[in-house]
């Protein structure tokens, strides 16, 4: 499931987790600006790119348990997590999952997604028909162009995006569970419309292992545009959990 450049030497694995609709050829960029310690993996999710024939998950459950069983075998050394948006939730969830195992992360990365006991702030529309919910994916600006004007495209995205959408507007948080013991860092955008300064720090509320939370320039999708910033903060924190 991840897709990796393996290194023998790496002191710890970070993996990686996209938004709606997105793959994990979005963290292409990623390898090279990580230090040499750190192992890139950043995992692909069915029903998109390589796994385009495969059903997309709706049920954040099965989402969570495909990857556990996915990354099982690189659990062999510290790892951390990031997931933006969508992502944000999955390696959330995956690091409860992981943690009441005994296999609880190094650190926790959560990006452009308010904290999970917040009430999500945008009507649900996973179950508007097709033409609807392209309209809706428009507005969102999450999706290229050549996608949108492309009905073959347009109409896998539509199959994906609403697979996402139906994990997200159905989840429900589990109040009560323990928190994460490891320290987590919640990235926003300070122009993203849904997800505000104080949303990024409700996450507070989740780890009792040490929180920070930072606001990046840009939109929901600051993840791209301001992508050194972005790696410059998983960088400060990997630096102080490598030790290196």
């Amino acid at each position: 499931m991840p897709f990796r450049r393996p290194q023998p030497d790496a002191r710890l694995r970070l993996f990686c987790f996209p938004y709606s609709g997105g793959g994990a050829s979005i963290y292409r960029n990623w390898r090279d600006a990580l230090a040499p310690d750190v192992e890139l993996c950043a995992v692909q999710l069915p029903g998109r790119e390589t796994r385009f024939k495969e059903p997309a998950a709706t049920a954040m459950a099965d989402v969570v348990e495909q990857v556990a069983q996915g990354i099982e075998p690189l659990l062999d050394r510290p790892f951390a997590l990031f997931g933006h948006s969508f992502g944000a939730l999955v390696s959330f969830e995956l690091a409860h999952q992981l943690q009441a195992l005994g296999f609880g992360p190094e650190h926790l990365f959560v990006s452009g997604r308010q904290a999970p006991q917040l009430v999500y702030p945008r009507p649900p529309i996973h179950q508007l028909g097709d033409e609807a919910f392209s309209d809706e994916m428009r507005c969102l600006n999450g999706t290229p162009e050549h996608v949108l004007a492309n009905a073959a495209l347009l109409s896998l995205a539509i199959r994906i995006v609403r697979a996402d959408y139906t994990v997200c507007e159905t989840y429900r948080f589990a109040d009560g569970r323990p928190l994460l013991d490891c320290p987590l860092t919640a990235l926003g955008g300070t122009d993203d419309p849904e997800t505000t300064a104080e949303d990024v720090e409700g996450w507070a509320r989740q780890t009792g292992g040490g929180f920070e939370a930072r606001m990046i320039p840009g939109d929901h999708f600051f993840l791209h545009a301001q992508e050194p910033l972005v790696l410059a903060a998983i960088s400060d924190r990997l630096h102080l959990t490598t030790g290196s």
